[in-house]
């Protein structure tokens, strides 16, 4: 679904991504790890467009898309979950759901999308006329994820979905990126610090160092790779 082809990505003069290649089956969970700095984030906003890369090229469902607009991308059905959130704070979380379906013309479709996150996440319903700045950091996390379905994507980029979070909302929310990619058909790529939670999600894995691939392998293996286990397993 989603290839990505030797990538150079700059901030002004600085390097921040060196060839970096990797791909994201349809219907796959893969997961992309590395340490603060490595270039995570910055992967993702190459994706979506908030970046382009000078080198390589990105396609999406065999699409060349690294000269797109990110309003272009959204609609061909990539949706991203930033890092630390970024809900609209002073909007309701009903606005918030509702901004995720602005690109949309089919009223009854986002009716039925809004059905589906308030199953995935009762509380959103229960705070549906709260603001957002009210919800707390698990809930909050709750509507970005909603926030981005209301897309309808076919590829969701979660960025440290995990990041502030007790350890029991952890939990529940990467229960529900497994339900989203079971039972919605939704690819997913995660960038997570949490390796061990991650790895058990996904089928894939890469390793980011310095803003370069140095290990991709089927998570399972991953998790046996002595060199994973001791940068990222703690063990």
């Amino acid at each position: 679904m989603l290839q990505v082809r030797a990538i150079d990505t700059f901030y002004g003069k600085v390097q921040a991504l060196k060839r970096v290649s990797f791909e994201v089956p349809a219907k796959e969970i893969v997961t992309l790890l590395g340490a603060n700095g490595a270039g995570k984030t910055t992967t993702m906003r190459t994706i979506v467009g908030l970046i382009t890369p000078s080198h390589g090229q990105i396609e999406f469902e065999g699409m060349r898309i690294n000269t797109f607009s990110p309003s272009r991308i959204v609609r061909l059905g990539i949706s991203m979950v930033p890092e630390r959130r970024q809900i609209f704070p002073q909007m309701t979380v009903l606005g918030n759901l509702e901004m995720g379906a602005f690109i949309r013309k089919d009223p009854g479709g986002i009716r039925d999308d809004l059905k589906k996150v308030y199953d995935l996440f009762p509380v959103l319903k229960e705070r549906k006329d709260q603001l957002g700045a009210t919800l707390s950091g698990g809930e909050q996390q709750m509507l970005a994820i909603s926030r981005a379905l209301m897309a309808r994507p076919k590829l969701l980029l979660l960025d440290e979905p995990s990041l502030g979070l007790a350890p029991i909302l952890v939990e529940q929310i990467f229960e529900t990126i497994k339900v989203i990619n079971s039972l919605e058909g939704c690819a997913i790529f995660l960038v997570e610090q949490n390796a061990q939670i991650a790895l058990n999600i996904s089928r894939f894995g890469y390793i980011l160092e310095c803003g370069e691939v140095v290990i991709r392998d089927e998570s399972v293996r991953l998790r046996e790779n002595e060199e994973v286990k001791k940068a990222y397993l703690g063990e």
